[in-house]
C-alpha cells in the first residue's frame, strides 16, 4: 500500500462518507478567472467594486480596466458568487459579453458586431446563419414549381 493509497484509506475511514471527501475538496478548489462588465464612471466606483470583490473569500486578485468597463477576478471563488457580490455594490453588472475578433469566424455578422464593444472585440454570439438562410429559402420557395402554394405569375 503506497502513501497515496494509505491517505485515501485513512480519509475513507475518518472522513465519514463514501471516501470522496478528499476528491470533493480538490474539485472545489480550482483556480478560476471571472470577467465582468461593470459600469464605472469614476475612481470612487472603481474603488468600491475593487474593495467589495477583493475581500471575498478565495479571491486572489482583482484587475480593473475602467476604460473598457472590465473587471477580471482571479481566484477560487465561484462565478455566481462573484457576480452577486459585484451587483451588491449597486452597479450594473453582467458577465463579460465580448470575445476577441480572432475567435469569431464572421465578426461583422448581425448579432456579433457591437459598436459599444472595446477595440478588437465583438459580442459573444454565434452568427445567425440559420435566420438568414430561412429568409432566403422562403423567398426562393415563393416561386418554386414544387410548392403548391407558390405564386403562379412565372
Amino acid at each position: 500500500m503506497g502513501l497515496g493509497r494509505t491517505l485515501e484509506f485513512l480519509s475513507e475511514m475518518f472522513g465519514g462518507g463514501e471516501g470522496h471527501g478528499y476528491d470533493r475538496r480538490m474539485k472545489r478548489r480550482q483556480m478560476r478567472t471571472v470577467e465582468l462588465k461593470v459600469s464605472m464612471d469614476c475612481e470612487g466606483c472603481e474603488r468600491k467594486v475593487k474593495n467589495a470583490l477583493s475581500h471575498m473569500k478565495g479571491v486572489r486578485s482583482v484587475d480593473i480596466n475602467r476604460k473598457q468597463q472590465k473587471v477580471t477576478v482571479v481566484g477560487y471563488a465561484e462565478e455566481s458568487k462573484v457576480l452577486k457580490k459585484a451587483r451588491s455594490t449597486g452597479k450594473k453588472v453582467e458577465i463579460w459579453p465580448y470575445v476577441p475578433y480572432s475567435q469569431v469566424s464572421q465578426p461583422y455578422v448581425a448579432g456579433t458586431y457591437d459598436k459599444r464593444a472595446p477595440a478588437g472585440y465583438v459580442r459573444r454570439a454565434e452568427p445567425g446563419y440559420s435566420q438568414v438562410s430561412r429568409q432566403h429559402d422562403q423567398l426562393t420557395d415563393m416561386f418554386n414549381d414544387e410548392n403548391a402554394n407558390s405564386c403562379s405569375v412565372m
